[in-house]
């Protein structure tokens, strides 16, 4: 008898495990679609709706990134476990009102709109990759982080496919209507996403001195500047570039999204025992796809040349946030996630801005070209000061990562 105890305890734990999962998964395929379609979308609407020029656009994104920064950056941070609770809650309501109100925006009322839902996402997302971190057992939490970044894949390929469908039956208008109901979806599910017990958080200088958060935000940098551009100026350089249509230069994102995915799939499957050589392959293939880019004048080609350039979409971003889990501890993760995003915030409202304007200056392939230099400048940056950190180059214990069957 004593040989069946442990098996409803293990059967508990499975249960657990896949709930959290699932729970994992559906607001983060719901939260991150929605972001997505509202990041892409604005920029169409605000151009051949409302008739922004691209400086405009530029800084219609990053007023909505400068909420989401003062959202992770002060107030998540500062904000107990029950309160943040609470917080999140409500902003993914503000998320599902938004999403009408866009419909009836006009040149005015965009403004304030955009700076509503980025306060609303700047709670929603560390929350979200927190409660990923939050299991005692190390391996459980690697799998769940695999899980998250997955997931993150997956909301950018069935975002896209669904807003490249509707783009070609539909005005950009309607789009967020589209997409209330998955939206409402993750509202929904908000009060099951688990918040961390401990009583005592930490926050501030100690946790933005530390080396795995360092690390973390170097590492992001080399993907981050040239996909905030991409993300708002994708769709316009396509069609002004090829004389596409919008929605076929949107379907772009598709493909990008869906290497991604697969980069993402492929790391959950066969997890990286050291991150040394797969990083510093990232920001090669970085380099080099956007080298390329403005020398590109075949559609076909361009599209290959994006499909490539999301393998380090898909690999960067889970490497930094497993490095942020291994250099932290538990009570300074909510911090440490907050800052991470917040940084990755301030990223996207500079770069919107000034590609926008470089790009009315210099045009669009050498702002490009700007962009690869930028990558190459953070590589060179990180590898010199991290080298030899075991928080980045070292090899991994098995203990510390996914399983091969995750």
């Amino acid at each position: 008898m004593k040989e069946n105890i442990p098996e409803p305890n293990l059967r508990d734990s499975r249960i657990s495990f896949i709930s959290a999962g699932l729970i994992l998964v559906l607001t983060t395929v719901s939260t991150r679609s929605t972001n997505n379609m509202l990041v892409t979308t604005l920029p169409i609407l605000s151009k051949y709706v409302l008739g922004f020029p691209n400086v405009l656009i530029g800084t219609l994104s990053a007023t909505g990134y400068v909420a989401t920064f003062l959202a992770t950056s002060y107030f998540n941070p500062r904000l107990g476990s029950r309160m943040r609770r609470k917080m999140f809650i409500v902003s993914n309501i503000m998320v599902s009102l938004s999403l009408v109100l866009y419909y009836f925006a006009n040149e005015i009322t965009i403004w304030p709109v955009s700076v509503a839902v980025g306060f609303a996402f700047g709670i929603i997302f560390p929350n979200i990759i927190t409660s990923a971190t939050l299991h005692k057992d190390h391996i459980v939490q690697m799998r769940l982080l695999a899980i998250y970044s997955v997931s993150l894949s997956l909301s950018l390929v069935v975002g896209p496919l669904l807003e490249t469908y509707l783009l070609s039956i539909i005005a950009p208008r309607e789009i967020f209507l589209a997409f209330l109901s998955l939206s409402l979806m993750g509202l929904a599910i908000s009060p099951l996403v688990k918040f961390p017990s401990i009583r005592k958080e930490r926050s501030g200088r100690t946790t933005l001195k530390n080396s795995g958060l360092v690390a973390s935000l170097l590492s992001i940098t080399i993907y981050n500047v040239p996909f905030a551009a991409i993300t708002s100026f994708l769709v316009l350089f396509a069609v002004y570039k090829f004389d596409v249509t919008r929605d076929v230069a949107y379907s772009v994102f598709v493909y990008f999204f869906i290497v991604s995915f697969a980069t993402r799939t492929y790391m959950a499957i066969r997890p990286f025992r050291s991150i040394r050589f797969p990083l510093l392959g990232s920001a090669i293939v970085t380099v080099a796809g956007l080298s390329v880019l403005p020398f590109v004048h075949n559609f076909t080609l361009f599209v290959i040349v994006m499909a490539i350039l999301g393998i380090p979409h898909g690999s960067i971003f889970p490497m930094s946030t497993i490095i942020i889990a291994r250099g932290t501890k538990p009570e300074e993760r909510n911090a440490a996630n907050s800052y991470f995003l917040a940084y990755n915030n301030i990223l996207f409202i500079a770069v919107p801005i000034v590609f926008g304007y470089l790009s009315t200056i210099i045009g669009y392939e050498v702002s490009f070209m700007l962009l690869a230099a930028s990558a190459a400048f953070s590589t060179v940056s990180l590898i010199r000061k991290f080298r030899s950190s075991s928080e980045i180059f070292s090899i991994l214990e098995p203990a510390t990562h996914t399983s091969k069957n995750d």
